[in-house]
């Protein structure tokens, strides 16, 4: 009996399971892994803390899921129909910056279309996200960060999650 019952103490102090520590640098590959729970000099919420941001601060929402790529070898008689997209109403959709490693254009056509969309303000509030579980919002957010933004926030839960407390969706347009 004494055993059991120290054995649920040391269970009721243990903290809860927690996500992988951070990188040093940005995630490389393997990006839909189980994600930190944190973002070092950024701020982490979640759908509802989200939803209360958005409602109170109208910050910069980011969606940086990649684009679908085409087909290796489409077929000319067939239409082709682009994968549909949904993010959250009045999202950027601005895909591929969240890969580990960004060619320099990438990295310059990210930092022009933040510039731009902050309209040179590197205090407004921007959320970062994905899907849910999905590292390249993590690395978009940690890039954001090393650009000079102040008020990075990262939405892990992603569009998926969002959708998912049954929240709007809208389709999504990317930025060329």
């Amino acid at each position: 009996m004494r055993r059991s019952a120290l054995a649920l103490a040391v269970l009721a102090c243990a903290p809860a399971w927690a996500g992988p520590s951070e990188p040093d640098g940005y995630r490389l590959d393997h990006y839909r892994d189980p994600v930190p729970d944190t973002l070092l000099g950024g701020r982490v919420v979640h759908t509802a803390e989200l939803a209360r941001l958005i409602g109170s601060q109208h910050p910069l929402l980011v969606d940086v899921l990649p684009a679908p790529t085409p087909p290796a070898d489409p077929r000319p008689e067939l239409p082709r129909m682009p994968l549909q997209h949904r993010d959250i109403p009045g999202s950027v959709w601005l895909p591929d910056v969240g890969r580990g490693a960004l060619d320099p254009s990438t990295d310059a056509w990210f930092r022009s279309r933040l510039r731009a969309a902050t309209e040179g303000d590197a205090a407004r509030p921007i959320v970062f996200y994905c899907l849910s579980q999905c590292w390249m919002s993590w690395n978009a957010a940690k890039r954001a960060l090393s650009y000079g933004y102040t008020q990075v926030v990262w939405y892990p839960d992603g569009a998926d999650g969002w959708q998912a407390a049954g929240l709007p969706t809208a389709p999504a347009t990317a930025h060329p």
